[in-house]
Parts: structure tokens; sequence; C-alpha cells
């Protein structure tokens, strides 16, 4: 059943009062004066009021008719950006993106820039998290795709990089008669649980310095020498330093990092996006300034 207030309807009328005549607006919608004469009877009849005060000499909008005339304007306007949107030659898409919180300091930023100039009819959603918890929401339906460190046991994605974890600091030297003042992330945390099974593999003593689930807030503690922390050598925040020859630590080994899709084959945007974390491998690990290291040069 059509609308009372068809937008055919709506556009004779708004035609009728900006030509002040029927005739004048019939020659300019390329219509019979019957037929707009039609369809404004039909919109007064929808609308139950007078819209029109006319005679054989004059023409002129009613109370009723200046509220309609700007009602109409406005249907109207909806009416052609709607069909705007949903006659374009795509539609927009909408990719859910989780990232590692490793990223955050890095190149990563640059990078989906780029890809959402590229990609203007893309809403990209970021979620930036610990890695285990982009899994368990990559699991739950909630992302689409997820660029973090490969969990143990778990074979899927794409590899993108691979670096040595490095025990980070301030450059402060640790007494090898104290337990390790560790600066971690919060469970669950790939890192944390690396670093915990190190220390106990090596009979080294530990204890939790500072928890914080954001790499800033880990690394002003390592800045303000309350602790060490795990953390990829090349994704380092600036400012700190790789104390794992001098520290007589043990070593902590390699981390993987890699794209994995909720799909088992990426389409679309998805694919896109892990297509250039790939390609941009380099320019990922390009860091910036942690502002939380260095303003006035403290924390």
């Amino acid at each position: 059943m059509p609308h009372p207030f068809d937008p055919v309807l709506l556009r004779s009328f708004i035609t009728v009062v900006e030509e002040g005549g029927f005739t004048r607006a019939a020659a300019r919608l390329n219509l019979g004066q019957p037929t707009v004469s039609h369809h404004v009877r039909r919109l007064e009849l929808a609308a139950g009021r007078k819209l029109l005060n006319r005679d054989t000499h004059s023409l002129e909008t009613t109370v009723d008719g200046d509220a309609m005339l700007g009602f109409a304007r406005r249907i109207l306007d909806a009416d052609a950006r709607a069909r705007s949107y949903f006659t374009g030659a795509k539609t927009r898409e909408r990719l859910r993106f989780g990232a590692s919180e490793d990223f955050v300091l890095s190149g990563l930023p640059n990078l989906l820039r780029d890809f959402v100039r590229g990609h203007p009819l893309v809403d990209l959603e970021l979620t930036v998290g610990l890695s285990e918890t982009l899994y368990e929401t990559l699991d739950h339906g909630a992302l689409d795709l997820i660029f973090c460190k490969r969990r143990e046991g778990d074979a899927r994605g794409r590899s993108v990089l691979r670096d040595d974890l490095a025990w980070v600091g301030a450059g402060q030297a640790l007494d090898p008669k104290q337990p390790v003042p560790l600066v971690l992330y919060p469970p669950p945390s790939v890192t944390r649980e690396i670093a915990i099974a190190t220390l106990d593999r090596a009979g080294r003593s530990w204890r939790i310095a500072c928890t914080s689930g954001s790499l800033s807030g880990l690394g002003a503690a390592v800045f303000a020498g309350l602790g060490v922390m795990p953390h990829s050598r090349r994704l380092m925040p600036q400012g700190l330093t790789d104390i794992s020859a001098a520290s007589g630590l043990p070593a902590l080994g390699q981390v993987e990092f890699v794209v994995v899709g909720s799909a088992r084959v990426l389409r679309g945007p998805a694919a896109a996006l892990a297509d250039a974390l790939v390609e941009s491998r380099g320019r990922l690990t390009r860091m910036r300034l942690m502002a939380a290291v260095n303003v006035a040069g403290g924390v």
C-alpha cells in the first residue's frame, strides 16, 4: 500500500507552490495539468487539511500548507539521500579488527590510516587488547580479524613477523640475590606466561612489581625503575633498553605475530587488511615516541 505522503504527491505540491500555479508546475514536471491537480487533491485528502487557497487569479498556501511544505522538503531530501546510499555501485561493509596491545606505539596506526583512506566504504571497528583476549573474542564471533601473538598450540593464521623476546628495563642493574621485579600484563597474557615459566625453569625467584593492561602503563612503570618486562625486541618502546645480556636473566626465546580471521578463507575487507599487514611487516616495527615516558624526561 503506498504511503499517504507519497514523494510523487509531495513533489507536485512543492512545484505548484514554487511556480505559483498548476500550469507552470505541470510544464516543469512534464506532466498534464489535471495530473498535478489530482496529486494535490490526493495530498490534501491524505493530510485531512486544506493546503492551498486558490481562485482564478491567485494561489497561496494555508497555514497547514506552509507546514506541509516544510515537511515535504525534508521528506524528499531524506528520500534522495536514501536512494543515493542504497543505489550506489557498492554497499558499506563493516570490519571488526582486533590488534595486540604490542602495536599501539608502532607503525600500525599509520597502516590503518592508509587502509581506511583506501577503503572509504569500509567501517573499521578497532579493538585493542591482550592476545589471549582477542582470540577469545574472535572465537565468540565478535571480531572478524585479529593481529596478535600466536597462541601456543594454535596453528591458525598467517605469520606476519617473528622477533626475539627481550628483558626490557630502564638501564637499572638487578640484584641477583633479590626476586626479579616483573612488570607484566594481567592474565591471560602470552608474554606473562612465558616470562614466569622461563624464570621458574631457571630457578629464579620473582615478584610482581606492576600489572597494567596497557603498554603505556607498563612502559611508564619500567621507566620509573619499578622493574623489568618481557617484550618484543623490535617493538620495544623508545626510551627503554634491552637488558637481556647484562641482566643475567634466562633467554625468553621468540614470539610470532600472526593475523587470524574468523573464516578459514578470508574475503573482502578482512582479506585486504590481512594482505596489507603481511606485506608491510617492516613498517610495523617503526616505533613512535611513548608520551607516557617522554614527558619532561619522567613518568
